[in-house]
């Protein structure tokens, strides 16, 4: 304090030149406009301007520290509001819906009119299971968008209480700037030059010091109104960062509305109008493969039938003894009988030899018996 004043008796002109200055720089009040207040809280703004006691140290220490702490709180919440909400959670959910929207398709393998008409049933039976497959999936992502649809729908109607809020302390922080301004307005028209006149007038150092007081006063209260400016500047920031969180839940509640009664119902419409679809192929389809199978059948009855009566009627102009079979008895009956005549005669010409041979051997054994019986004759004698 005793080099301050010290200073003061070196530079007295120096500090008087200070309080001109001060003077000039706080003409210009707040920029918030004072006609924005009704004529009560213009009243209240003038009648606190008047209590203001800028000596008083803790008076100006906690100038505005109410609605700051209420402020601080306010940016906390707020905060916490925009941190918990993650939109990308629902956009995520959204896009899961699409890819189920697009995710089904049916195809088989099977060959023939066995497997055209198997084909048939497993293609319905898989566009079916493969439809309520993504039907319980589309429902539980319904149900997970419905929840957030009225949470969002809650958050909406809060961060328009919270802009309510805002906007009250936007305008108490600059009621509490705008009051403290008047006051320093007041003081440096004033208390200001009266005080650095009597410092001039008196040449006393104690006078001297009171200016140098009040000046230094005037700078902390100053430094004050600034740092509630400050506040006041976080609070315009505030509003317009609360109006594009809820902007933003307010497109995303229309997507999610628009998605539930306006798309599901559309998919599902589509896939009654796939499923008919699909019957109607199978029956174009078998009809078609029934039209060829009888078709073909009629060919192959045809071709069966006329090699049948052809058959027939070769069977009916043929004979009941062919004349190759007569010509071929004619030939062995013949053949027959030459073998028997052969074989006759050979019988007669062997048994002609045989006739001759049985004489030959009676000849030969008459005359070995007589020839046997001359002998004994002989002998006899």
């Amino acid at each position: 304090m005793d080099d301050i004043i010290l200073s003061f008796g070196n530079n007295a002109k120096e500090d008087i030149d200070l309080v001109e200055e001060n003077v000039v720089d706080t003409r210009a009040l707040d920029s918030f406009d004072e006609m924005s207040l009704s004529e009560s809280e213009r009243k209240m703004v003038e009648d606190f301007s008047k209590q203001i006691d800028i000596a008083n140290s803790q008076l100006v220490l906690e100038y505005g520290a109410g609605v700051q702490k209420k402020m601080s709180d306010f940016s906390d919440s707020t905060l916490n509001v925009i941190r918990t909400k993650d939109l990308g959670e629902v956009g995520d959910m959204i896009s899961n819906l699409v890819v189920e929207l697009k995710g089904f398709d049916a195809s088989d393998e099977d060959k023939g009119i066995l497997g055209f008409f198997k084909r048939g049933t497993k293609k319905t039976q898989l566009i079916r299971a493969n439809y309520d497959k993504a039907e319980n999936n589309v429902n539980s992502i319904v149900k997970s968008l419905e929840k957030h649809q009225v949470t969002l729908m809650k958050d909406i109607s809060t961060l328009d209480q919270m802009y309510d809020l805002n906007k009250n302390y936007y305008k108490e922080v600059s009621m509490y700037i705008l009051a403290g301004k008047k006051k320093l307005a007041d003081i440096k028209a004033n208390d200001l030059p009266a005080l650095s006149r009597k410092a001039k007038e008196s040449g006393l150092q104690e006078d001297a010091q009171n200016l140098n007081d009040l000046n230094n006063q005037i700078d902390r209260f100053e430094k004050k109104l600034h740092d509630l400016d400050l506040s006041r500047m976080i609070s315009i920031q505030t509003a317009p960062q609360i109006r594009m969180v809820q902007n933003n839940n307010i497109l995303m509640v229309e997507k999610i509305q628009s998605t539930i009664v306006n798309t599901i119902p559309l998919w599902k419409n589509q896939m009654v109008l796939a499923l008919g679809v699909s019957h109607s192929s199978e029956a174009i389809r078998a009809q078609r493969e029934v039209s060829n199978i009888t078709n073909e059948l009629l060919k192959k009855n045809a071709e069966s039938l006329k090699a049948a009566t052809i058959e027939t009627a070769k069977e009916s102009e043929r004979g009941i003894i062919d004349i190759e079979t007569l010509k071929s008895t004619n030939k062995t009956l013949i053949s027959t009988f030459d073998e028997v005549i052969k074989i006759q005669d050979e019988g007669r010409k062997k048994r002609k030899e045989a006739e001759a041979e049985l004489r030959n051997i009676e000849n030969e054994m008459r005359t070995k018996l007589l020839e046997i019986s001359n002998r004994q004759v002989s002998d006899n004698q």
